[in-house]
């Protein structure tokens, strides 16, 4: 991207951030997620820093909040209250290290450490103490003014209205000041004008108590619990804010009273009265560490009382910090860790169409590198040209991506206002891009497909399918080799994998002795399947693990499974009109009949099914397995599981029955915790079966 294109992206990005900043803190009326706007915020902080003299004192990244409303008093903070740069890998953490190292020097990072605390996803605001009595409570606002909401705040109990801070006679009165040099409070008395900063939240519970009410008088449900927390306060009427169980975590204190290090003002604050999350915050020593407790908490915030959306990463010699001074309107020794957001923006490059092992038409858009839960995106599904139609996609547009999980990456929707109207409609290709063949839609269905059965695509991603888990799974076939084995020529389909040789493939370039016999032996172990997966593994249309379960099930052998009629698939339960008619179509199919003749005749043995369950002790008990285990494998024991008549599930709920609980579990733990479920050892597991 040049200079100019750099100019006019960030001038769209600009305008819409700040349209969402004063919706969402002026008007809260939000209209897209935090994790949308920390996308949009971080892709522009990206190109100020590659082009800084396009960096503007109205740019979003030189400023802190939106203006405050009008309804309230106007509040000027004694000192700005300032807002955190973001990253959202653990390269940007080292990059943002290093150059603290430049500018300070080793020596200087290592000794002050950095201070880690979890970043509450709540509202910030400031409290002032008078002589020790609580006077003025005031919002973020602008970072300069906030909003006095005094009255809001004293409702809150987990607020001391007064604090004792002076004129102590011993320890045991007034709590220690923990400084290098151990001052006591009564020692070293607090100024008249005393400041705390920290977050207003709603706990997880009283979120979800509080939409139950909402569901139960037909009223609207909040979105989440930082929206509650937020309207809460910036409500004239004290009493709403009462109700809602709200509560307070300090983070800083911002009067100047000599301590050392930050991780000291927690301290104080904790035995001043207020919550400070000293137990959950940790002070690393290295850069590597704090990655450590990043992915500790990522796994484990489910098990939090409240939400965060990452960790606050500061220089802890509060000295050197103040050294380090601020770039823009945030602090250079201070940074947000974001954990993976499930949703970021992208630009649309491009739209390409791929054809599947059903010969199914696939869109996919191309865009431009971005971070999403984790990893970094280029591609995203736009299933058929229905969606795309629908969703109004274009090429050049800016859209939101959503990925959760192993999830595929979807386009999510079109930010339309940043359109600049050169952007493209895209429309099906009218041949398949692979073979040059027809393309058909079936009557009632929103696919298309590549109507030639010998398209090439399609017989080497049907080969990708055949080999793959939960089919014949063969180790060693993944699709560079099947790639090279059809180009070669050694195999035309599926089949043909079990008429290979060893002396086949080792003449073949990357092919040694070892890794030719090593896939030869895999092949072998492989000749005998059974019927679920070799039907699975035939790719039919719209027939999944399940189904092919289920089928088996069913049918019970291979011959029978092969004779059936239509009806016998209609009368199956959950076999619609389609499925029944895509299996009959498989079946009836010359060329498949012959594929599966052949697999047979070179020495594939599909076994008759047979259950899984040899005896129904855990009938009706659903189970989920976290951590390792050490007498089995964690697929072993879900085998146990089934062999004796119980369910495995993959997520936790109300309706789980047992957690099975190895060494170092996951936040599954947790959550079980929280919703009541019965948590069980590996030896407790045993006993049950017994």
């Amino acid at each position: 991207m040049d200079k100019q294109e750099a100019k006019k992206r960030i001038e769209v990005l600009k305008k819409e951030i700040d349209e969402n900043r004063y919706l969402y803190h002026v008007q809260d009326k939000p209209r897209v997620s935090d994790a949308v706007d920390d996308s949009l915020k971080h892709e522009l902080a990206k190109l100020e820093e590659q082009f800084p003299e396009l960096v503007t004192d109205d740019s979003p990244t030189q400023r802190v909040g939106g203006k405050p409303l009008d309804k309230f008093v106007k509040v000027r903070h004694s000192t700005p209250m300032i807002s955190l740069n973001d990253v959202f890998s653990f390269d940007e953490l080292k990059a943002w290290e290093a150059r603290l190292i430049k500018l300070a020097g080793e020596k200087k990072i290592r000794e002050s450490g950095f201070y880690c605390e979890l970043k509450m996803d709540g509202l910030a605001v400031a409290l002032i103490y008078t002589n020790g009595t609580f006077t003025l409570g005031a919002t973020r606002g602008d970072g300069q003014v906030g909003e006095d909401v005094t009255n809001n705040l004293k409702t809150i109990e987990s607020i001391p209205l007064g604090i004792k801070i002076k004129n102590q006679k011993s320890a045991e009165e007034s709590p220690a000041l923990w400084t290098a040099s151990n001052i006591k409070i009564e020692e070293a008395e607090l100024p008249d004008e005393f400041e705390i900063r920290g977050e207003i939240y709603l706990s997880k519970n009283d979120f979800e108590k509080l939409n139950e009410e909402q569901k139960k008088k037909g009223g609207q449900i909040y979105a989440n619990p930082r929206n509650i927390a937020a309207g809460s306060i910036r409500q004239l009427d004290p009493s709403i804010a009462a109700s809602r169980n709200l509560k307070f975590m300090s983070y800083q204190v911002a009067t100047e009273i000599g301590l050392k290090n930050h991780s000291e003002e927690h301290e104080l604050v904790e035995k001043l009265g207020f919550q400070a999350n000293t137990n959950n915050n940790k002070l690393c020593k290295t850069i590597e560490e704090v990655n450590g407790f990043f992915v500790h908490w990522n796994k484990h915030r489910e098990g939090l009382p409240y939400q965060i959306d990452g960790l606050v990463i500061g220089i802890n010699d509060r000295k050197l910090f103040k050294s380090l001074g601020i770039v823009g309107k945030a602090p250079r020794a201070q940074i947000a860790f974001k954990f993976a957001a499930e949703e970021a923006t992208s630009v649309v490059k491009n739209i390409i169409v791929q054809v599947g092992r059903t010969g199914k038409l696939t869109p996919v858009a191309i865009l431009e590198p971005t971070v999403v839960a984790g990893s970094t995106v280029s591609r995203a599904t736009l299933h058929n040209e229905d969606e795309i139609n629908r969703k109004d996609i274009k090429i050049g547009d800016t859209v939101i991506i959503r990925k959760a999980g192993d999830v595929i990456p979807e386009v999510k929707e079109v930010i339309k206002r940043m359109r600049s109207g050169k952007e493209k409609k895209f429309s099906m290709p009218k041949s398949c891009p692979v073979c040059g063949g027809e393309i058909v839609k079936r009557e009632g269905e929103v696919d298309s497909y590549c109507k030639n059965k010998n398209c090439a695509i399609v017989e080497m991603r049907q080969i990708g399918h055949f080999v793959s888990k939960g089919a014949f799974e063969i180790d060693g076939l993944g699709p560079k080799i099947i790639e090279h084995l059809i180009t070669e020529g050694l195999i035309k389909d599926a089949s043909d994998i079990f008429d290979l040789k060893v002396g086949d493939l080792e003449p073949l370039e990357r092919f040694g002795e070892k890794s030719a016999q090593n896939i030869i032996l895999a092949i072998d172990e492989k000749r005998e399947v059974e019927l679920d997966r070799f039907i699975y593994s035939l790719g039919i249309r719209h027939v999944g693990s399940t189904m092919a379960m289920d089928i088996a099930k069913q049918f019970g052998n291979i011959n029978d499974f092969l004779s059936a009629k239509e009806g016998d698939f209609n009368k199956m339960y959950g076999v619609g009109d389609k499925v029944a008619q895509s299996i009959i179509e498989y079946i009836g199919d010359e060329k498949s009949q012959n594929f599966i003749k052949r697999l047979i005749e070179f020495g594939v043995k599909v076994k008759n099914y047979h259950s899984p369950v040899l005896k129904n002790k855990l009938s009706g008990k659903t189970f989920i397995v976290t951590g390792t285990l050490t007498s089995m494998t964690r697929e072993e024991a879900h085998k146990k599981i089934i062999q004796f008549g119980g369910e495995v599930s993959a997520s936790i709920s109300q309706n789980t029955n047992y957690l099975i609980v190895g060494d170092e579990p996951g936040s599954k733990l947790d959550k079980a915790k929280r919703l009541g479920v019965k948590i069980i050892s590996e030896k407790e597991f045993f006993e049950i079966l017994k």
